[in-house]
């Protein structure tokens, strides 16, 4: 339970941030807006990791196995850009629909291949006909009425 409360919470902020950003974006510009969206949310960590006993120190990420991990950061660059970008061009209820169908899919993906030393899973129908039921919500929440 407590997992599905944060995973709600995590959506919420995302949709609410990716409005908020796009705001800023009108306002300065699209580098400009995720340049500060990622340093204000190194701040944040940073304190947190300070305030929390700091478990580990940053050298441990020289330990990492599969160093392609490491490219979060900038894979989270350009989630800011896309979110900002599509907000503003489809607005934030459609735009978050293409992001979590999106975000469904590829997860189920990488969960169904074992990607990314992910446990592997067996494939499902009854997955597979979810998200073809979220595919047609998204086309009648689109649809326009005469």
């Amino acid at each position: 339970m407590w997992g599905i409360l944060i995973a709600i919470i995590s959506g919420a902020l995302m949709s609410i941030q990716g409005v908020f950003n796009t705001g800023v974006t009108k306002q300065t510009g699209i580098w400009v807006s995720a340049s500060f969206v990622q340093f204000t949310a190194l701040l944040v960590c940073l304190g947190a990791w300070i305030f929390t006993g700091r478990q580990s120190g940053f050298q441990e990420l020289f330990r990492i196995d599969n160093k392609y991990m490491l490219l979060g950061g900038v894979i989270g660059a350009f989630i800011t850009y896309t979110v900002i970008k599509s907000v503003d061009t489809l607005g934030p209820a459609r735009a978050n629909m293409f992001i979590i169908t999106s975000q469904l899919i590829i997860a189920y993906l990488i969960e169904v291949f074992g990607i990314f030393g992910s446990e592997r899973v067996p494939f499902e129908w009854r997955k597979l006909i979810g998200m073809v039921i979220i595919i047609i919500g998204i086309i009648t929440f689109k649809w326009k009425s005469c």
